[in-house]
């Protein structure tokens, strides 16, 4: 019961972040880092806003939790070659992660919490995608204002190009290199004829990381050091994130044993006499109280499950509530490090760049950034979805 929910999500993720190692390990993150400093020109805010457009882009086709893996890493490195002080990494990095789940909102395999949602509800794509673009476009313009803001101080007005070496020294494998766009457009094209065709696009993500792996390994000699980057390939794969994944499916599935979705369901009903912007408000923040304390996973599914269960409701409340709580659990579920799985992974690729950042200033720094972006994004889907259904 509980794969049937979470495992085209599970599969796509694991897929993904498999095609995103193998595009890492061929050098293609680093040599991007290394264009994208170039394209700077030595300007530290343009860098900054360079960071954030391309965080913006992979997050859509990598999902959001790949893209933490592994472009973080190679920000950093950049960073560090760049003689860049902790505070400025800081402010790079995190600008990039919180960019990256923000720009993650607008397509339902940009976030495997938006796909189980989708999966879960039988949410058409066009209809998400209809609903969500504004709201997104609203999320990231409001994300990038409060950050450029916050940050603005520490970002160094120049740094000294001579210290990076040329993106092409980055290059270790030339023809994963050439075959990386064609593979990537293929397989955004592959997901939408998957929805034409009604099947799951995990099998989609499968075939594109198939042949990314088999690229990769094919320049390794004799069939015994090809298993083994096969296998340390597998190795690198979060393994206990995924399973996470399913355990926190069945935390859910308890919790709703224990009566916890029935309660929820009330405090959602009171919430939809009050209106549109309220009903819209409220599901998010209650959905963002919860992501921050039992994780989104199983706040995705306990509301869900209580929203749906509202009979006497308007289409148009019940519809905001369904997303007005992804909202809350992607951009909500920020705040705390248990939150949300892309933020745990994040902190972990930090520490092991040697960045480390205490859960209480995480927390600190999350609750003064993610409330107002919170707010807009939700107030703007009050003011979107009924010209929408108009």
């Amino acid at each position: 019961m509980v794969w049937a929910r979470v495992g085209n999500a599970t599969f796509t993720l694991i897929a993904l972040i498999s095609l995103a190692l193998s595009l890492g390990q061929a050098g293609w993150f680093r040599w991007l880092a290394l264009h994208i400093a170039n394209w700077g020109c030595g300007r530290g805010h343009l860098l900054f806003s360079l960071v954030i457009l391309v965080g913006m882009l992979l997050s859509n086709v990598f999902t959001n939790v790949a893209t933490t893996i592994v472009w973080t890493a190679a920000v950093m490195e950049i960073l560090l070659l760049l003689g860049f002080s902790a505070k400025a990494t800081l402010a790079f990095v995190f600008t990039s992660g919180f960019i990256t789940d923000a720009a993650s909102l607008l397509l339902p395999m940009s976030n495997p919490v938006n796909l189980i949602y989708v999966d879960y509800l039988q949410i058409s794509w066009l209809r998400y995608v209809m609903v969500m673009l504004p709201v997104t476009v609203a999320t990231i313009a409001t994300s990038i204002i409060i950050l450029w803001f916050y940050f603005e101080p520490e970002i160094p007005l120049t740094y000294n190009l001579a210290r990076l070496p040329p993106p092409n020294r980055a290059i270790r494998d030339s023809l994963i290199f050439k075959l990386t766009f064609p593979i990537l457009g293929l397989l955004l094209i592959g997901y939408l004829f998957a929805k034409v065709l009604n099947f799951p696009i995990a099998w989609i993500a499968a075939m594109a990381a198939l042949v990314m792996v088999a690229l990769a390994a094919r320049s390794f000699n004799g069939r015994t050091s090809r298993l083994s980057y096969i296998l340390q390939l597998a190795r690198q794969l979060p393994w206990r994130i995924i399973l996470l994944i399913l355990v926190l499916f069945l935390f859910g599935i308890g919790l709703d044993n224990l009566g916890i979705t029935a309660l929820l369901s009330q405090r959602l009903e009171i919430l939809s006499n009050w209106g549109l912007t309220l009903a819209a408000s409220g599901s998010g923040f209650l959905a963002t109280f919860l992501a921050s304390v039992l994780n989104n996973f199983p706040t995705l599914l306990l509301n869900a499950k209580a929203i749906e269960s509202i009979t006497d409701i308007d289409p148009a409340i019940k519809e905001v509530m369904i997303y007005g709580n992804l909202i809350g659990c992607n951009l909500g579920a920020k705040i705390t490090p248990l939150g949300s799985l892309s933020t745990l992974l994040w902190l972990n690729v930090l520490a092991f760049r040697g960045l480390q950042i205490s859960w209480i200033y995480y927390i600190r720094l999350t609750f003064i950034l993610t409330m107002p972006v919170l707010f807009i994004s939700l107030l703007s889907l009050a003011i979107w979805l009924p010209w929408l259904i108009a």
